[in-house]
């Protein structure tokens, strides 16, 4: 043993913990939603984009700053974005208006994409054995789930107590701690071959997702502004095409769009971005659900979500076991399934009112959820060389924090239109009056409280029993897609064949 040995384990410390903040930012602040929409009351759309800004900017910039890092110097670039995100934390936490709070959320994933894209390279240089490899990176990533987890509890307490602020505020504490320790113990390191930085790829990836989220979240307004939504939406679905299109005839290409010729690659990484887009949507979601529709003070909501994060980290922790006994396929398409099948039930069933129900399709949708996660990027590992195992790994996280985005934009955005489609005719409301009340439950909180208790009553009413409607609409949605992707993974998800195997390879660059 060298003398850094002893050293090592306080340095993966700290890059846990910085996983663990980017799992806990990305759920802590569902919780303190109703909270906040009383206090900024941002439209339906903005709302989204307060949730989301921070997983789309992760992912917009993980691949881009994983570059920087290669360059500029790992250790530098990682205390930098702890830096990025404890002012970003600040910022968020006294937010006065909609727009900053969501530039503060914006400036919080690039902290964490300046973290994350760091992290797994100073992993590989510290544990030079492969077993001591292999549990370290399996540590980092569970506290990704830890974090997840925890975020919806951590966030009811603190909303029950304190300002909705204060789910920001707790990251400052921890990041000054690991400024302060990380200064002093994490090595610094570079690549002697660094990739280039492509400007007008980080311009068309950036932008494209930028637009293309942008009109999906207005699909979900009241504002009738549709073709507009179509337009910058549709502008940005080009920009993407233009960004795959640049990365495949690039020599500079921030992405290797080579490594999904694999189709196992390409079906676990389809599977991952469905089912965790599909598990941050509907967190989200019932949180909310839980508060608007089913009454629950903040911790109580928190507090009934924890069968579903409970689950998740016991399907991923048990996942390795499972998938030895009966394979990959097999267990992936089952977990896919019930998953799917859960939320179709809360969907579709009038018994869900009752909470025991209501657990086990938590339990259900959790445990499934969990075991796609580890067993899908286990795929996604040992479906490409041991040497292109890196750029796999940065697809992989750029998966997770893409879907988390897409999945709460989308089912979001399903969820906004089924509420519109719920709220009734008042014929005692204004044209404003009414208006409000379809942009969301926050906007007819408003309206309620200048009109009189009967008729106040039924507007609280209608618009609890639309939002209930949104989100079993949005859960229908997402088992379909589910299935859809349970159907594709029994199908694609087969061993490669020795013709396969060597057309891959021959693509790859192998000799």
């Amino acid at each position: 043993m060298t003398d850094l040995n002893p050293v090592r384990w306080l340095v993966l410390a700290i890059l846990c913990v910085s996983l663990l903040l980017a799992g806990l930012d990305l759920t802590v602040l569902h919780v303190a939603v109703p909270s906040l929409a009383a206090d900024l009351a941002p439209s339906g759309p903005a709302l989204l984009w307060i949730v989301d800004a921070y997983s789309l900017t992760v992912a917009a910039f993980l691949v881009v700053c994983g570059a920087l890092a290669d360059r500029a110097g790992r250790r530098k670039v990682v205390l930098t974005g702890f830096a990025v995100f404890g002012v970003s934390s600040l910022a968020a936490a006294f937010a006065t208006s909609v727009p900053w709070l969501i530039a503060a959320r914006a400036a919080l994933g690039l902290g964490t994409a300046l973290i994350m894209a760091a992290t797994v390279a100073i992993i590989r240089t510290l544990f030079t054995d492969a077993r001591e490899r292999a549990f370290a990176i399996g540590v980092w990533t569970a506290a990704h789930s830890v974090g997840t987890a925890l975020g919806p509890v951590l966030g009811g307490l603190l909303v029950e107590h304190f300002h909705w602020g204060a789910v920001f505020l707790v990251n400052v504490p921890i990041v000054a701690i690991v400024l302060a320790v990380g200064a002093r113990v994490i090595p610094e390191s570079r690549n002697p071959v660094p990739r280039r930085i492509d400007p007008v790829s980080v311009l068309l990836s950036v932008l494209g997702l930028g637009g293309f989220a942008y009109g999906l979240k207005q699909l979900a307004s009241a504002d009738g502004h549709g073709w507009e939504s179509l337009l910058v939406g549709g502008a940005g679905v080009l920009l993407l095409a233009g960004f795959v299109r640049r990365q495949r005839r690039s020599s500079r290409a921030l992405v290797d769009l080579g490594l999904f010729r694999e189709r196992r690659f390409t079906v676990a990484v389809l599977a991952i971005f469905g089912c965790f887009g599909s598990y941050v949507a509907v967190l989200f979601l019932l949180m909310q659900w839980f508060q608007q529709a089913r009454g629950l003070s903040p911790l109580e909501a928190g507090a009934a979500i924890v069968p579903l994060a409970v689950a998740g980290a016991l399907g991923a922790t048990s996942a390795p076991g499972i998938v030895a006994r009966f394979g990959a396929r097999a267990v992936m398409t089952a977990a896919l399934a019930g998953f799917a099948v859960a939320l179709a039930f809360f969907a579709f069933s009038a018994t869900v009112s009752a909470y025991p129900v209501l657990a086990v399709v938590l339990v259900v949708s959790g445990f499934g959820a969990g075991i796609i996660m580890t067993s899908g990027a286990d795929v996604i590992t040992s479906a490409v060389r041991p040497e292109r195992a890196g750029e796999a790994a940065a697809i992989q996280e750029t998966s997770f924090e893409l879907s988390a985005g897409i999945g709460v934009a989308v089912l979001g955005s399903v969820a906004g239109l089924g509420y519109r489609g719920g709220i009734p005719a008042f014929p005692f409301l204004s044209a404003d009056q009414a208006h409000a009340t379809r942009s969301g439950v926050g906007g007819a909180a408003e309206v309620a409280a200048a009109l009189p208790p009967d008729r106040a009553r039924s507007v609280l009413t209608a618009a609890a029993s639309a939002y209930d409607h949104g989100v079993r609409v949005a859960a229908g949605a997402s088992a379909v897609a589910l299935l859809l992707i349970a159907f594709a993974t029994a199908v694609l998800l087969r061993p490669r064949t020795v013709d396969e195997s060597t057309t891959v390879d021959a693509f790859c660059g192998k000799n």
